[in-house]
């Protein structure tokens, strides 16, 4: 179970940022906040340490009952986003329910994350969209098989359709994660993350963003 810091946020699109040198880095920029704490749960409780995040305060009209006694339980305006994280006691210690998380105290600037978001779906298309086919010559005598996938199975034995062919289908809609990106900015005060490099999904999209667990610790020489 990952139990690495990390906070949830909306992606709002790109810009760049220029370093003490020139030199540009492409970022795109995650709000993340105000995250409030909602909860926090402990091993003597609930077997297992974690904080379950709020993101976005909603009208309680927009809530049914269920979520509002549980947000009036816990003291804290109702949310419409609400996420739990594994964390490790010494993390879960800094904060208290009903307060919010800064970006400084769980990120800096310079280290790796991984970023985790749903991209954009793309409906039902072909094998040319969705796998990149080449697809069929178009020259004298061919008909209608242009942009088809060819042959799918065999022909005798097995005599089926194998499975994981690459065929058409729903095309994009997945969740997908981007391993080790670099921390480019941090805004605290508008609660802005500039991630170096592209992070999936679209505008206004939900992303999460924890620290990187296959980063490469160098040996001190």
């Amino acid at each position: 179970m990952n139990t690495k810091p990390g906070i949830f946020g909306k992606k709002l699109g790109f810009t760049q940022i220029f370093g003490e040198k020139g030199q540009i880095s492409r970022c795109t920029v995650i709000e993340t906040g105000p995250v409030v704490v909602i909860e926090k749960k402990s091993q003597d409780k609930h077997g297992y340490t974690a904080l379950v995040l709020g993101l976005d305060a909603a009208k309680e009209k927009h809530v049914n009952k269920a979520q509002l006694g549980y947000f009036k339980k816990a003291g804290v305006a109702p949310m419409r986003t609400v996420k739990e994280f594994r964390c490790t006691e010494e993390f879960a210690a800094k904060f208290e329910v009903g307060g919010t998380i800064k970006l400084d105290q769980v990120f800096e600037v310079g280290q790796t994350v991984d970023v985790r978001g749903t991209t954009r779906g793309h409906g039902f298309t072909g094998v040319m969209v969705r796998w990149n086919f080449r697809g069929f010559k178009r020259s004298h005598g061919v008909h209608e098989y242009q942009r088809h996938g060819g042959s799918i199975g065999t022909n005798m034995t097995p005599g089926r359709t194998l499975p994981n062919l690459k065929m058409p289908g729903h095309y994009g809609d997945e969740t997908v994660s981007i391993l080790n990106l670099k921390v480019g900015m941090i805004d605290v005060e508008k609660n802005l993350l500039l991630i170096e490099g592209g992070v999936p999904g679209s505008k206004n999209g939900l992303v999460t963003i924890r620290h990187a667990v296959k980063t490469k610790i160098r040996k001190a020489r």
